[in-house]
């Protein structure tokens, strides 16, 4: 917000002048007495090209395209200053909030590639405490408990269906809160035997039965003998029943069993300052071996993945990669047609019946070539994080912070590459093979394209922005997606952990929501120095001033976010930032090189390099901020220094507690042990 006012007020106080006074401005073929429609979609797009073929403007552009040249170096530092300044500000929010806390997820470290002679956690918290950097509290070895895990997942749907039978025997009863059902079924049996005092307390508790108790018991059909082609119906309480009851035996004994040892184990150690210096040092001489992170939360553990093979891991990942790099290939089908409904010249090499009838109607034009392309590319924007999500989860990452930052980084990588660079740089599909033939031959070719193109689509882009903000959102606060599934889930739900999922909040994806805010980002800054571009960053403010108050009401108010990477996520951000300012730099050099302007497209290349090496020092400088703790910044006294208010649960003049972060109170008593091994 305070980025894009800063532009905005140059844009507007300087360069838009320029511009009206230099660029020649091609009036429409059609005014609309409409406002709003003139406003939002201009029947056609204003074509300000910058290519010069107009004598009477030439000389003048020598002058005016200068100011192009200085601008992008301003705007370049403009967009650096605020990003060290948001990651100054980020860094000392997160080492003071990190710092003054003690959970043990701030003193674990996940110790990876351990060599076969140290698998026993007897051993690796001897080869720890040797290294003298602090003492082992407790060691998790990590093995391979899928059969435990296996038979805990049978389990948990054998308990469903056992909930699901009771319900629909005894009937729900009615109350003004939902509570979960019975963890086991032996509970639920002893209920039956209270049915009768049950019935008689009903109404002085408050609750009565929808369906009478003597309703008949519900079967279920089990299939037996050879290759299970008999079958018959039984009873499904008592089948159910004896079936938990089995398989918790089979569950007490299987945990008794010693598992094979998997190279990952969680290490505890007994001070902050212990596990920060274990993951900022190299603990073994040889490469892969002993290599030390730190540890998700305890909870965001998946734990299934932890003694999925290395080798495994990195097949799965691999494959999904390349089955992503198809996919990339995959979306120009849909992309490049989509670009070609904005260029009546391409759908009339398509369908020129098609173009005719579209020229004689300028309003159904407008609609076809505005409205379409920017309600697919949207509807595009929000179904795609689904799938990529999905994709991320099958990678075999340890913990589910992780599967949040890939999901970003895969959805980033769609909307960048596919909805901008494929749409904006190839247009219509005639003009794809042509411009990427070209681009082989002459490196300078796709900036030219680059530029080109984002001059003619100005007006989709406007359009594009306006939905986002405007259009969708005021409207992410329904959460509508929550609540057309809602009446689907309430129709199915009949036991009381069904009811009680109803309610709970949706969760709030950061994969979802940060690649369309980066791509916003991206189009404003392109944008910026061109004609009409300070309309675009006075609607892309429009997009953040909604998008803060949105997303921090559902964040505080109305979603959950379980899983949380403790700031890392701003890094991803901050190099998507850059990939932004090399795009936007790439746009410019282009279009003064169309203008036939060398000297001023040559000298953007020394703020390329700039960036790049921004870029470089922005790594080496501030990511290690971001990702660990600074050993200054821990508090071993209790009675020292403040956190910030926004990270604590009292008031901050009280004095400081032992336990005062919301993350000290959700991690109390929590232990680095998979629940199969321990859940009741």
């Amino acid at each position: 917000m305070k980025l894009f006012s800063v532009m905005f007020l140059f844009a507007a106080l300087v360069l838009a002048p320029l511009n009206k006074h230099f660029v020649p401005d091609h009036k429409p073929e059609a005014e609309s007495a409409d406002f709003f429609r003139m406003f939002l979609s201009r029947q056609k797009i204003i074509n300000r090209s910058l290519v010069p073929g107009d004598l009477e403007h030439k000389e003048r552009s020598l002058d005016y395209l200068w100011a192009y040249w200085v601008f992008t170096y301003i705007f370049t530092g403009i967009v650096v200053y605020f990003v060290i300044r948001e990651t100054q500000s980020i860094i000392s929010i997160r080492q003071d909030y990190l710092g003054s806390q003690s959970t043990v997820t701030d003193r674990t470290i996940r110790l990876s590639g351990i060599p076969k002679e140290l698998r026993t956690e007897k051993k690796i918290e001897e080869f720890i405490e040797k290294l003298e950097i602090g003492k082992v509290d407790t060691v998790t070895l990590c093995k391979d408990w899928e059969k435990l895990d296996d038979l805990m997942d049978e389990r948990a749907a054998t308990l469903r269906r056992l909930e699901e039978a009771w319900a629909v025997h005894i009937g729900r009863r009615k109350s003004g809160r939902h509570q979960i059902a019975p963890s086991l079924g032996h509970t639920l049996i002893e209920e039956e035997g209270e049915a009768a005092d049950a019935t008689e307390n009903g109404n002085l508790l408050g609750q009565t039965h929808v369906t009478p108790w003597e309703k008949p018991r519900p079967t279920t059909r089990i299939w037996y003998g050879f290759w299970n082609l008999q079958s018959k119906k039984v009873d499904a309480i008592d089948y159910l029943q004896e079936k938990l009851r089995k398989l918790d035996a089979k569950i007490l004994e299987a945990r008794k069993k010693d598992y094979e040892a998997t190279p990952i184990a969680f290490v505890t150690m007994d001070s902050i300052p212990a596990c920060q210096m274990a993951v900022q040092a190299l603990l073994s001489p040889s490469p892969m071996q002993l290599l030390a992170q730190l540890a998700p939360a305890p909870t965001d553990i998946i734990w299934r993945n932890t003694y999925t093979p290395r080798l495994g891991r990195m097949f799965r990942q691999w494959t999904i990669t390349i089955f992503i790099l198809v996919l990339t290939i995959v979306w120009f089908i849909p992309v490049i047609p989509l670009a070609g409904l904005l260029d009546l010249c391409s759908i009339e090499q398509v369908w020129p019946q098609a173009a005719r009838f579209l020229s004689f109607h300028p309003v159904i034009k407008s609609l076809v070539q505005t409205g379409l392309p920017t309600l697919v590319v949207s509807l595009l924007n929000l179904s795609v994080p689904f799938l990529y999500d999905l994709l991320s989860n099958y990678q075999g990452m340890i913990s589910q912070g992780d599967v949040d930052l890939s999901t970003i980084s895969k959805n980033f990588f769609f909307t960048f590459f596919n909805v901008f660079l494929v749409f904006t740089a190839f247009g219509a599909a005639s003009k794809f093979w042509p411009v990427l033939q070209d681009s082989l031959k002459d490196n300078t070719k796709i900036a030219r394209q680059l530029a080109q193109s984002v001059q003619d689509l100005t007006q989709f882009y406007t359009n594009f922005i306006l939905l986002q903000s405007i259009g969708l959102q005021p409207f992410r606060l329904l959460e509508f997606g929550s609540i057309a599934l809602y009446p689907i889930y309430r129709f199915g739900a009949k036991t009381p952990r069904d009811f009680a999922e109803l309610v709970q909040p949706p969760k709030f994806s950061y994969g979802f929501y940060l690649p369309t805010a980066l791509l916003i980002f991206i189009l404003c800054l392109v944008y910026s120095i061109l004609p009409d571009g300070w309309i675009i960053l006075l609607f892309g403010l429009v997009y953040f001033v909604l998008g803060y108050y949105t997303y921090k009401y559902q964040l505080l108010y109305a979603m959950d976010n379980p899983q949380h990477s403790t700031g890392r996520a701003w890094s991803m951000v901050c190099y998507r930032i850059i990939i932004g300012l090399v795009t936007f730099q790439l746009v410019m050099a282009g279009l003064l090189a169309l203008n036939k302007y060398i000297v001023a497209a040559t000298l953007v290349i020394p703020l390329l390099i700039l960036t790049v090496w921004f870029s470089y020092y922005f790594g080496r400088t501030y990511e290690p901020l971001i990702k660990y703790i600074a050993l200054k910044s821990i508090r071993r006294d209790g009675t020292e220094g403040s956190i910030p208010e926004e990270a604590v649960l009292d008031r901050p003049t009280r004095p400081r507690r032992e336990s005062r972060t919301l993350d000290e109170d959700r991690e109390k008593d929590l232990i680095f042990i998979n629940p199969s091994l321990v859940v009741p």
